[in-house]
């Protein structure tokens, strides 16, 4: 195996036909299996057992997309080499807790322990019972210590080649305007070119609180969110996608610019 190129464990199974736990809380049965595809990241620096209890002991992997960033754990072996791109198949873990649900909205603690029993057994059915509660524990301790990073549980995975000539196009056109500063503008000179974006979200089952988050973003020249540079962790939760601005202008072409975002998040009731 070359040095950079990772092994790491996957199952190649659907969710298809999936049984069920009584003792475990209600979820919808066969459910079809979530998709994502990006470039992958190995994260060697962010490594620890805990990672090393859901990827047969290899460092940690991401599959970046745009501003979207999986953290992928397996079940067999597979190969993963850095800057390629992948498309996944699995369960994104945080989704598939809040759909199960929780009666007491979060506020007796994130996720539950039944939950992520639950998770691990829709995505790797037939495990061992002592395999099952191994996954479920470091599944939940990861989720309580980093809610907001997106969790998922591949069951199939391969890669993706080549690129389509829209693609290279559209990458070619932005690495011109990437390699230029982003211009530094005010939260509230930023926040009046706001066309459409959800600036007003309810708060999630980790912080079921809320509060008010105040995110570091990057705007592309077209107006739309382009990078997440720093703040709370519900800043990590926000539909960035959604988020839509007038270009700001500068020399009588639009600019890249930096700015800070404010999103509030109403509490739970």
């Amino acid at each position: 195996m070359s040095r950079n190129t990772y092994t790491f464990c996957f199952a190649a199974v659907t969710l298809a036909g999936l049984a069920g736990c009584s003792s475990e809380p209600a979820a919808k049965q066969a459910a079809a299996p979530d998709k994502i595809h990006g470039k992958a990241l190995i994260a060697l620096n962010e490594t620890t057992a805990l990672d090393a209890a859901l990827n047969a002991g290899g460092p940690s992997v991401y599959l970046v997309d745009g501003l979207n960033r999986y953290r992928l754990f397996f079940n067999q072996p597979f190969e993963v080499k850095p800057a390629q791109e992948y498309a996944a198949e699995g369960v994104y873990a945080q989704k598939a807790i809040d759909a199960i649900g929780d009666p007491d909205q979060g506020k007796n603690g994130y996720p539950l322990e039944s939950s992520c029993s639950h998770v691990v057994r829709m995505a790797w059915p037939g495990l061992a019972f002592d395999m099952t509660d191994s996954y479920s524990n470091s599944l939940r301790s990861k989720i309580k210590r980093f809610p907001a990073r997106a969790v998922f549980l591949v069951t199939r995975i391969q890669p993706v080649t080549g690129a389509t000539d829209a693609e290279k196009d559209k990458k070619g056109d932005g690495a011109v305007e990437d390699e230029k500063p982003p211009v530094p503008v005010p939260a509230d000179q930023q926040s009046a070119l706001l066309v459409e974006g959800p600036t007003v979200l309810p708060a999630p089952l980790w912080e079921p609180t809320g509060g008010t988050a105040h995110c570091k973003v990057v705007i592309d020249a077209e107006g739309k969110i382009a990078k997440l540079n720093s703040g709370a962790q519900l800043c990590e939760t926000v539909p960035w996608v959604q988020f839509r601005y007038k270009p700001t202008v500068k020399g009588g072409h639009p600019v890249r610019v930096s700015t800070e975002v404010e999103v509030r998040f109403d509490p739970r009731k």
